[in-house]
C-alpha cells in the first residue's frame, strides 16, 4: 500500500525536522541565492542594489592585480599546508595507535591545539612567538643565533607562520586517521614480517593503500577549509594582508571588500568565484582518486 504524505508518523517526522529545514531555508540557501543575485550588482548596504550585469567578474579578472595576488597567496597556503598538515598527522597517528601507556593523554593533548582552532586567542599566541622580541628569537638566542627579525613581519615568512599556524592543529586528521588504522587488520602486518617485509615496505604496500579512502577524505576536507582561513590572516596583520599583500589570503581580501570598503556586490562575486574554484578543485581530488585510492571491492567505489 502507497504510504500516504501526510500519514501521523510522516508528520511527527517533519515537525522534529522543521527546526533543521527552516534553518537552513533562512540562514543558508537564501544567503547564497541573495549573494548570487548580489554579485550582479553595485551594493553598498546604504542604497539599493543596482544591476549592472557581469560588471563585477569582468572588473576582478582584468582590473584587479590584488584579486591575482590574494589568489596567488591562498594557493601557496594551500598546497603548503595541507600536506605538511596530513603527513603530521599521520605521523602522529601511527605513533599513537601502537600499544603504550597513557596513550589517551597523549591523543588528548594532540587533539587540543584543533579544538581552539583558528581562535583570536591562537592568533595572538602566534604573534607572540614569530614576533621581534617573541619566543622563536629567544630561542634561537639561547644557543648563539641572535635575531631580531619580526617573523610575522618579514615578507619572506611572513605567510609560513600562518602555514605553521595551519600544520600545528592537525588533530582533527589526526584522530581520523587513527581510525583508519585501526580498522587495518593486524593479520596483514604478521603475514607480512613472516615473509620478512621491512617497516618501510608495510608502510607503502599496506598502511597507504589501505588508509587511502581516509587520505582522500581529509585531503578533501582539508583543502576546503584551508581555503576558508581567515582568523590567522586577520589577527596577525592586523587586517591588512601585509606585509606587501604576502598574508592576503583570498576570504581576508573578500572581507576587506565587502566591511571595509562596503562593496557587497564586488565580494559576492569574489565568493561565488572562490565557490567555483573550490568545486573545481574537489572535483579534480575525486576524479584523481581513481589512479590513487585502493578500494577493496569495486562495489564500495
Amino acid at each position: 500500500m502507497k504510504e500516504k504524505f501526510w500519514d501521523k508518523d510522516n508528520v511527527v517526522g517533519y515537525i522534529f525536522s522543521a527546526p533543521f529545514i527552516i534553518g537552513f531555508l533562512i540562514f543558508t540557501l537564501f544567503p547564497i541565492l541573495s549573494s548570487l543575485y548580489y554579485s550582479f550588482t553595485e551594493y553598498n548596504l546604504m542604497e539599493a542594489p543596482r544591476f549592472i550585469g557581469t560588471d563585477n567578474y569582468v572588473k576582478l579578472f582584468t582590473d584587479d592585480d590584488k584579486f591575482w595576488k590574494s589568489l596567488q597567496v591562498t594557493f601557496t597556503y594551500v598546497i603548503a599546508s595541507v600536506p605538511l598538515r596530513l603527513a603530521f598527522a599521520l605521523i602522529v597517528a601511527m605513533l599513537l595507535n601502537k600499544a603504550i601507556r597513557g596513550v589517551g593523554i597523549y591523543r588528548s593533548a594532540y587533539y587540543l591545539p584543533s579544538l581552539l582552532g583558528g581562535s583570536v586567542a591562537v592568533s595572538i599566541m602566534w604573534t607572540q612567538i614569530f614576533g621581534d622580541q617573541g619566543l622563536l628569537n629567544s630561542a634561537l638566542g639561547l644557543i648563539g643565533i641572535h635575531s631580531t627579525t619580526s617573523w610575522i613581519g618579514s615578507p619572506g615568512t611572513a605567510l609560513w607562520t600562518l602555514i605553521a599556524l595551519s600544520v600545528w592543529q592537525f588533530g582533527s586528521s589526526m584522530l581520523i586517521f587513527l581510525a583508519g588504522l585501526k580498522n587495518i587488520p593486524a593479520s596483514l602486518y604478521e603475514a607480512a614480517s613472516v615473509d620478512g617485509a621491512s617497516g618501510w615496505r608495510q608502510f607503502f604496500q599496506i598502511t597507504l593503500p589501505l588508509l587511502s579512502p581516509i587520505i582522500l577524505f581529509n585531503m578533501i576536507m582539508q583543502t576546503i577549509s584551508a581555503f576558508m582561513t581567515f582568523t590567522p590572516a586577520y589577527i596577525i596583520s592586523r587586517g591588512e594582508g601585509g606585509p606587501l599583500d604576502n598574508t592576503l589570503l583570498y576570504s581576508l581580501y573578500l572581507y576587506r571588500r565587502a566591511f571595509v570598503f562596503f562593496e557587497m556586490g564586488y565580494a559576492s562575486a569574489m565568493a561565488w568565484v572562490m565557490l567555483i574554484l573550490i568545486g573545481i578543485i574537489t572535483l579534480i581530488l575525486f576524479k584523481s582518486s581513481n589512479l590513487w585510492v585502493h578500494y577493496e571491492t569495486k562495489g564500495e567505489k
